[in-house]
């Protein structure tokens, strides 16, 4: 299998390097390759404000090719957004025989039980080019399936970490339920995805949505930091702002994926373990 991650980040790194070790062909695509420390995995320079990277990097992909897209949208230096899905995907013409688009839970809108029946309702200019994004990822001439994650964390990366900085704050009085993803389970649901035949739209979440108050007793409780100060809604991150709970047991069933994190209960302290251990202080391995 040839495959190609169109935005190698904090999910795209965890299946490359999976896929790689299996003895498939991966390249990767970053706007610092050099950053990517990724055994067996051919590095390629593509940068959206730099048009002949894009060609060039694209260019030298084989066909067939299958291939993770995981770039995000691109803010303008007027506030504007876009979506760069487009211009990644015509200078491969015909050489992707499948592809799995990493979107957002964001286009459900205000929705605030989502499962695989639900309809996207996009709110605002970002979430329509979200569901702009998945429908020219589904015309194409490939196949195409999908995935809608919820708030991703991992190791450096969630409400643990933001705590730890002192940048988290809770919105409102911390009832609105969030629903994650541990970065691992969302990388073995992209790589069933990729190797799959299966198609369609599915939203991705572990087994416990939670409000922000629940997780941050959770933390403080388990690491000793002080639990965060309140702030106005309106004040706080977008995706803080919803209150949403995500049923993401139906792609695990099509995929046959088996959650390794089903909940941040263990999804949390996996992370503080593979950051150094506990920190009761405030100081990762304290």
């Amino acid at each position: 299998m040839n495959l190609l991650i169109l935005g190698c980040g904090f999910t795209g790194r965890r299946v490359a390097a999976g896929i790689a070790a299996a003895g498939h062909s991966v390249w990767a695509t970053s706007r610092y390759p050099e950053r990517l420390d990724l055994p067996g995995v051919c590095c390629l320079r593509l940068d959206l404000d730099d048009p002949e990277s894009v060609v060039s990097a694209l260019r030298a992909i084989p066909a067939p090719v299958r291939v993770l897209l995981s770039v995000p949208l691109t803010a303008g230096k007027a506030g504007d957004w876009s979506d760069p899905t487009p211009r990644l995907l015509e200078p491969l013409g015909e050489k992707p025989e499948r592809i799995v688009y990493l979107s957002t839970t964001g286009v459900y809108g205000a929705q605030t039980d989502v499962d695989e029946r639900t309809l996207p309702a996009p709110r605002g200019p970002r979430e329509q080019l979200r569901v702009d994004a998945e429908q020219t990822v589904r015309a194409g001439s490939w196949s195409a399936l999908i995935l809608r994650p919820a708030a991703i964390y991992g190791p450096g990366r969630g409400v643990h970490e933001s705590m730890r900085r002192g940048t988290f704050r809770l919105p409102g009085d911390g009832t609105r339920f969030i629903s994650r993803i541990h970065v691992d389970d969302l990388a073995a649901i992209a790589t069933a995805a990729l190797v799959s035949a299966e198609t369609g739209a599915w939203p991705v979440a572990d087994e416990e949505p939670c409000s922000s108050l629940e997780i941050c007793r959770f933390v403080a409780d388990l690491t000793g930091l002080p639990m965060p100060a309140p702030a106005a809604t309106g004040a706080v991150s977008e995706t803080l702002r919803n209150n949403r709970r995500v049923d993401g047991r139906a792609v695990l069933r099509l995929l046959g994926v088996r959650l390794r994190y089903a909940s941040y209960r263990t999804g949390i302290p996996a992370c503080l373990e593979a950051e150094g251990g506990r920190f009761g202080s405030g100081v990762p391995g304290g």
